[in-house]
């Protein structure tokens, strides 16, 4: 996966991901942002990591930028930057990151309303009770899920603190959710196992993760045995 400053890379048809390296909690980790291909080719960015003269290029010859997605309250740090270089984009986010950034502009708050644009391309589910207040899509042209932090595959960091922290946290070379959230990030356990299903049920076999690297197959298990965890709902 490249990280340089202007690289997207192809992942599956009308889907690009772009990635940089990035610090959290002293690990070095990327970050990473997809790239879908909507009707009329217009584009819809999730996650937008940083705007860089060759990115925007890049991006630019893919087709117009058409809507920002900030997918939950912390990954959004970056999105203010193509809001100003693309004022006519749509930007979509969670109700209380306004709260947080009153300099952005949000057009549509996540799940408020039907997205036109959307259509039968793509679906939207908001994960509720979780904390990160995040939303996750599926892109049904190529049956890939892509998410933020819902869950991690930062491999096998090499550096000292991060391979410590993410052994220590319970995902370190694997698919799975940092137990430091699972702790801390979900209040209503019912209501999250309900969005988890959703989700299961959506067409996918793909996944794009907010940190680490892509599943290119199997994605659909990887989630389900990540959040293992989770008490099923009872009927």
């Amino acid at each position: 996966m490249t990280t340089d400053s202007g690289s997207i890379t192809p992942f599956a048809d009308g889907l690009w991901i772009a990635t940089e390296p990035m610090g959290i909690l002293g690990m070095r980790l990327t970050a990473t942002m997809a790239i879908l291909r909507l009707r009329d080719d217009g584009l819809l960015l999730y996650s937008p990591i940083t705007l860089t003269p060759e990115r925007r290029a890049a991006i630019e010859a893919l087709g117009p930028v058409a809507h920002l997605y900030a997918p939950n309250l912390f990954h959004h740090l970056r999105i203010g930057e193509w809001a100003k270089a693309f004022p006519s984009a749509r930007l979509h986010a969670p109700a209380d990151l306004a709260k947080k950034r009153p300099d952005l502009r949000i057009d549509r708050v996540h799940g408020a309303s039907a997205e036109p644009d959307f259509g039968s391309l793509v679906d939207e589910v908001r994960i509720e009770g979780f904390r990160l207040d995040e939303s996750v899509l599926c892109f049904r042209p190529s049956e890939t899920l892509i998410v933020a932090d819902l869950v991690h595959n930062v491999g096998r960091p090499e550096q000292g603190w991060s391979k410590f922290y993410t052994r220590a946290m319970g995902f370190y070379d694997r698919v799975a959710l940092s137990r430091m959230i699972r702790w801390t990030g979900f209040p209503d356990k019912s209501a999250a196992r309900r969005s988890l299903d959703a989700v299961l049920a959506l067409p996918f076999d793909r996944m794009i993760v907010g940190h680490g690297k892509p599943l290119e197959s199997g994605a659909k298990a990887a989630l389900a045995a990540a959040y293992s965890w989770l008490p099923e709902t009872r009927v």
